[in-house]
């Protein structure tokens, strides 16, 4: 494969190599951040130019390596700009860190699968009724937490229908 110049512009099929992604991925993003703006010739190719590549790298990055959701980096985007995440991606900025909750949850990757619960441990045990009200419910998320889940199912929910065809019909 002959090597491009850093100032040439990327098919998709080139940018997504140089970034380990898919091309859907890319097409996706392209959705859900505005500031990706490829060139489009006739037929509807896409060229990535090198300021769009490190838009990517950057999304990328907070994506997959800080762990940030879609919404997030949306935010990021949004309150400290298109250069910012760029600056991510070349490496030149450190990423800031999570905020709330979400920033003392484990790094992408690294958190152990949550044990499957089957029918028989669903039903309730009964507690007798002296120990009734001493008894302390821990299985219920706080709602920061479940919100946090809803805004995931959602953007999950979103991204099926965009990549699965027969879901919008």
């Amino acid at each position: 494969m002959v090597e491009k110049s850093p100032d040439a512009f990327r098919t998709i099929s080139e940018a997504a190599e140089e970034l380990d992604v898919p091309q859907h991925v890319l097409r996706f993003w392209e959705t859900r951040f505005t500031q990706i703006k490829p060139m489009k010739r006739a037929g509807g190719r896409r060229y990535y130019r090198p300021a769009d590549v490190e838009l990517l790298k950057g999304i990328r990055s907070l994506l997959y390596k800080e762990g940030y959701t879609i919404r997030g980096v949306q935010q990021i985007l949004k309150e400290d700009g298109a250069a910012y995440v760029s600056g991510v991606g070349r490496g030149e900025i450190a990423p800031r860190k999570r905020d709330g909750e979400m920033a003392s949850a484990p790094p992408p990757g690294t958190a152990k699968a949550a044990p499957r619960v089957g029918k028989t441990a669903a039903k309730a045990v009964p507690v007798p009724p002296a120990l009734a009200e001493s008894v302390k419910v821990v299985n219920r998320l706080s709602d920061t937490h479940a919100d946090m889940l809803r805004s995931a199912l959602k953007d999950l929910g979103e991204a099926r229908k965009i990549l699965d065809p027969a879901q919008s019909r």
